[in-house]
Formats: structure tokens, sequence, C-alpha cells
């Protein structure tokens, strides 16, 4: 269990920092630069990885279509999206945002995969969303005007990862974990350098040498999007999905105690009010109902930076 714990502790500092990480990375990378370090330095991790468990497993047709679809929607659009959203909003705030995750799993479930949703599971929903007002300091309006670009773009990214988890539960249900992970990478680095190519590359090359962005790199691609993967799944594998998900309430802690320390944002009552309103929604939205039909319900899904 110590070792559990240990993974688990560890997986929220790394997921927490990586806010803070595209922080120092969007203003010299640029947005489109953001992406591609971090899925190009992940996939240079995982990929002695993937050559040696398809060494071992041996050579199997790969679902390269369906494997397209979660890397740009759990990788390459995603990803993007909160590199934009940190321009105008600090990487707490950020890190709130993308907690909610499992709220929004469990609504797109409903509309798009036939989820069965149970009413505690509903009203944690609703919570959330409230929650999420209390972020906002109830300026809705701000989602449909030119204030879209910050939280309006987590919450999609959010959206994306939601999806994303439908659609790899249903239609890659029998694929390796190494195999979605390395691929969800290639694709995202592909992607992400057609848009950095296209938008005339980074922001500043002189910018790209100091310490901050060589951290970032590390921190962001090679241990957030590499190595957290890695332990996410571990915990999973030699614990249980439901101390996996529990990740979901470590990271913001521990992105707001990086983003106070590291960029010195201030730490909010509305933020941690509307913290701990999405804490209770995303609770409730994500308990399973306890009946043989199980698998009919929504299975929370943890809210990865």
């Amino acid at each position: 269990m110590v070792r559990l714990y240990s993974a688990l502790v560890g997986l929220s500092l790394i997921w927490g920092m990586s806010f803070v990480f595209i922080k120092w990375l969007v203003e010299p990378a640029g947005i489109w630069g953001t992406v591609f370090i971090r899925c190009f330095a992940g996939a240079l991790i995982l990929l002695p990885i993937y050559f040696i468990h398809r060494k071992k497993s041996g050579k199997t047709k790969l679902p390269l279509k369906k494997l397209l679809v979660v890397g740009i929607g759990n990788a390459a659009l995603p990803w993007t999206l909160i590199a934009l959203s940190e321009t105008q909003i600090n990487s707490n705030t950020a890190s709130i945002l993308n907690a909610t995750t499992p709220i929004w799993t469990g609504v797109i479930g409903f509309l798009l995969f036939s989820v069965i949703l149970t009413g505690s599971q509903w009203l944690g929903i609703a919570i959330g969303f409230f929650g999420i007002l209390v972020l906002m300091d109830f300026q809705i309006t701000g989602l449909f005007s030119s204030d879209f670009v910050g939280v309006g773009t987590m919450l999609a990214a959010t959206m994306c990862y939601a999806f994303s988890s439908h659609f790899t539960k249903k239609y890659l249900g029998g694929t390796s974990v190494v195999v979605i992970s390395t691929f969800q990478l290639l694709i995202g680095s592909v992607f992400s350098f057609i848009g950095l190519a296209a938008t005339g590359g980074p922001n500043s090359y002189e910018g790209l040498l100091s310490l901050e962005v060589l951290a970032g790199v590390i921190g962001l691609g090679c241990l957030g999007s590499g190595i957290a993967a890695l332990l996410f799944f571990y915990i999973v594998t030699k614990g249980s999905p439901e101390l996996a998900s529990t990740v979901t309430y470590l990271i913001p802690a521990s992105a707001m105690v990086w983003g106070f320390v590291l960029l010195q944002e201030e730490i909010t009552p509305n933020l941690i009010i509307g913290l701990l309103i999405i804490f209770t929604g995303v609770y409730l939205s994500s308990r399973k109902k306890r009946t043989v039909k199980v698998k009919q319900t929504f299975d929370g899904t943890v809210g990865r930076p």
C-alpha cells in the first residue's frame, strides 16, 4: 500500500504542476508549440516501452482510425484548448475547471453513449455546474462573448476528455494501454506540428532556451504525458480504479500550491469555495450504483491535465 499511495501522491504532484509548466511554455513556444513539446517529449518516453510491448505480444493489426479519434480527442484538441485557456486564466483556476471532467463524462455519456445515470449522479452534475458558476463569480455571460477564451475553452477541453473516455471504453476496450497512450501522443505530435508550421513557429526562439522551458519540457512532456500515464495505470492495476480516481481531488490542491509558490498566483475565496462545491459534485457524479447492473451506470473519469 505504501507504494500505491506514493504513486498516487507523485501523480498528483506531477499533474498538478503540469498547469505551471504550461504557463512557462505557452509564452515562448506558443499554443501549438506547447502542445507539440508535451506530445513529442511524452512519445519519446513511451516509444521504447511500446516496442518492448509489441515484441512480447507479437504484431497485431492496429485500429488506426479509432486511435486517430482518441489521439485528437484526448491529446491534440484538449491540450491545445488548455494552452489557449492559460493565456487568459491562472493555472490554479484551470486545474479546478479541469477537475470537472467526471461531471462532463456523465453528461456526454448520457447524451451520446446511452449511459444510465442515477439520481445522485444527476444531483452531483447540478452541484458541479453551480461550483463552476461560483468559480466564475456568476459572470456566465463571459462564456458567450469574447471572454470565452479562458474558462470556456478549458471546459471545452474537459468535454473532449469526457467524449474520448467513453469512445475508448466502447471501441478500444481490447487495445493495450501502452498502444493507446503511445499513439495518442504520436497523433498529437503530428497535428500540433502542422499547427505550429502553419502559424509560423514558436513565439520566441530565444525564449525556448530558458531554464523554465527546459523544466517545462521535462515536466510536462516526459513526466506529465509519459511517466504519469504509467503511474496512473499502475494504480489502477495494482490498486483499484476507485483509488486512482481520487487523484481528481488531489490535482487542484497540488496545482494551487504550485501556482502560489512558483507563479505567485492569488488563492481567492471564490477559488476555495468553488473548488469545494465542484469536489462535492464530482464525488456524487462519480458514485456507482450498487446493483447487478453497475456496468450500465456512469463510472467517473479522472480529470487529467
